[in-house]
């Protein structure tokens, strides 16, 4: 239930709402009560051939009680339907300011499909906790021991019986169905998500299936997953309706007891006759009220399993956090000077270090190559750099301060990144060079795209989601141009030619290395030529540093960069 306090203080935002529903609905309920109370005592008192002003009277007072309870209950509609947008509002706002600085560390723990089904679905599942599971209680309490304490004034019997009715309705077998739902109610959620993410891999995945015709059997996994769902879902809608008809049951029968019983009391002059009808009445009609007791327990765990969805996916912030004063900004009047000191990681999960002890200093405006096999940990580096990632074990610093202590933002903000897979936006090319920096002039824009070798492109020109109608080769060319108009003082590239032809990426590197002179930069690379312009080679495997040094100093060596030199010429040679 922890996990609903959470939901409890982002709902209470807005109290206005919470209370006026709550009266509202007291105000319905009660007046339903004593329509119907009214109406019975009106049906006996009408036999007695009474004067025509009672009739009159109780007759007004009967529509009156009916306006009231029709706009009453049209207020409790308004205002708890409003505060249950609003707390859906506040609550999406609060998860994704949670859910972002978790990003893309995330990615390793949850699968996209899942993420996906507990963003939406989950939030979703969490409108009913207001409407289904918080407020209604409350009235139907209200309402019963009003209706309970005025129905003692005639019969004590009967108030004990309608007492009697509303501890079974509402807490006994209700608790009962929730002992019985919680399993289901579960599994249900686990099968969503296991739908959801059969779903997102089927769609991104559709083409590489369609290539290697394994398209039948993902569908038959999909469809598997889809009638699993759909099995779960049945029966947990067969739960909820057994819950509710026997709710009603017993609340009819709690009628029944009280009509029987009060027939005794009139027939043995306990209880005036005129009132028999008026206690049946409102034995009938308060326990229309009890009706949402019968799902309260599928909402409740609904809700609560929704809720701690939820909180596990954000519950990841305190591990994630660097600092509790990570909110110093890096403040950098020219590049800075890097220095990693005995740093390892593993990723969640792991047991394997992906890097282990390394140590190296970057000093400011140095141009530094980092080399080696595929899953050398060459990128995970970079992505410490980035402080996307928490250092397990060692310190990384700025200009000899731990980035620990440094707000990610202002690491961003100071660095010029380009990742292996660059994202980009539907849209325009203009769209996606602007989200580099604020101000830019199409003619900023338009030079920087000659510089990269993209001079054939408009700014006008549409860019598909994710960029599918762009080669490697031009994606790359264009996360190059949006990182040179960003124009910071730390470059982190990783791989950023490794899809352009060697004329093109030598004349970009040329024009690179011109812009970023002052500039500290880190190049991740595979290819091993034109590193003789770099000040120092960093030699990786197995995540550890197996070389350092100049590229005269490492071919000297002839350790395992030579080694790899001497591959990489073999190749070019024998090609």
């Amino acid at each position: 239930m922890k996990d609903l306090i959470t939901i409890i203080k982002v709902m209470f935002v807005k109290k206005r709402d919470i209370i006026f529903s709550v009266l509202c609905g007291f105000i319905a309920g009660i007046t339903a009560v004593g329509l119907f109370a009214l109406s019975g005592y009106l049906i006996s008192k009408s036999a007695l051939a009474p004067p025509i002003y009672t009739l009159m009277i109780l007759t007004a007072s009967v529509k009156m009680l009916g306006i009231i309870s029709a706009l009453s209950r049209y207020g409790e509609r308004y205002f708890s339907h409003r505060g249950t947008f609003t707390m859906l509002s506040n609550l999406r706002v609060s998860f994704y300011e949670k859910l972002e600085p978790l990003a893309p560390a995330i990615f390793h723990k949850y699968r996209s499909g899942d993420l996906l089904s507990r963003i939406v679905g989950d939030v979703e599942t969490l409108q009913n906790f207001f409407l289904r599971v918080f407020y209604p209680p409350i009235v139907l309490m209200l309402v019963f021991l009003c209706t309970v304490f005025f129905t003692a004034f005639y019969s004590v019997e009967v108030a004990l019986i309608l007492l009697i009715g509303l501890i079974l309705t509402t807490f006994i077998v209700p608790a009962i169905f929730a002992l019985r739902q919680r399993k289901v109610e579960r599994k249900v959620r686990e099968s969503r998500g296991e739908l959801s993410t059969e779903v997102t891999e089927f769609l991104y995945g559709f083409r590489d299936l369609k290539i290697y015709q394994k398209l039948e059997g993902k569908e038959s996994r999909l469809r598997n997953s889809a009638n699993v769902y759909l099995k779960k879902q049945e029966r947990e809608n067969v739960y909820n309706l057994f819950s509710e008809s026997s709710n009603t049951f017993l609340s009819l029968f709690v009628s029944f007891v009280v009509l029987g019983i009060g027939a005794y009391l009139v027939s043995t002059e306990q209880l005036d006759g005129i009132f028999l009808t008026m206690l049946l009445m409102i034995s009938l009609t308060v326990f229309e009220n009890t009706t949402s007791m019968s799902v309260f327990p599928s909402y409740l765990e609904d809700s609560r399993q929704a809720a701690t969805r939820l909180n596990n996916v954000v519950g990841m912030e305190p591990e994630q956090k660097m600092s509790k004063n990570s909110e110093e900004k890096l403040s950098i009047i020219k590049s800075p000077a890097v220095g990693v000191n005995g740093v390892s990681f593993a990723f969640p999960d792991e047991a394997r270090n992906t890097l282990s002890d390394i140590s190296l200093t970057l000093p400011s405006g140095s141009k530094t190559a980092i080399v080696g096999p595929s899953g050398s940990g060459k990128t995970t580096l970079m992505q410490l750099l980035l402080q996307i990632y928490p250092i397990n074990q060692g310190e990384i610093c700025l200009n000899n301060k731990s980035i620990n202590l440094l707000s990610q933002e202002s690491i961003w903000e100071n660095t010029n990144v380009v990742l292996q897979k660059n994202h980009f936006f539907y849209g325009t090319i203009r769209d996606n060079l602007l989200i580099a920096k604020n101000g830019l002039t199409d003619g900023e824009m338009e030079n920087m795209l000659e510089k990269v070798k993209l001079g054939y492109f408009s700014l006008n020109d549409l860019v598909l989601e994710k960029g599918e109608n762009l080669s490697g080769g031009e994606k790359q060319r264009l996360a190059i141009a949006r990182a040179m108009l960003k124009n910071a003082p730390i470059w982190l590239l990783d791989e950023p030619t490794s899809s352009i032809d060697a004329l093109t990426e030598a004349d970009i590197y040329n024009y690179l290395f011109e812009e970023a002179k002052e500039d500290t930069v880190v190049l991740i690379s595979h290819r091993l030529t034109g590193l003789e312009r770099m000040d120092q080679i960093i030699v990786m495997d197995s995540g550890k540093i197996a070389e350092a040094g100049t590229f005269e100093e490492l071919m000297g060596k002839k350790g395992y960069f030579y080694e790899m030199k001497q591959i990489e010429q073999s190749v070019f040679l024998n090609a």
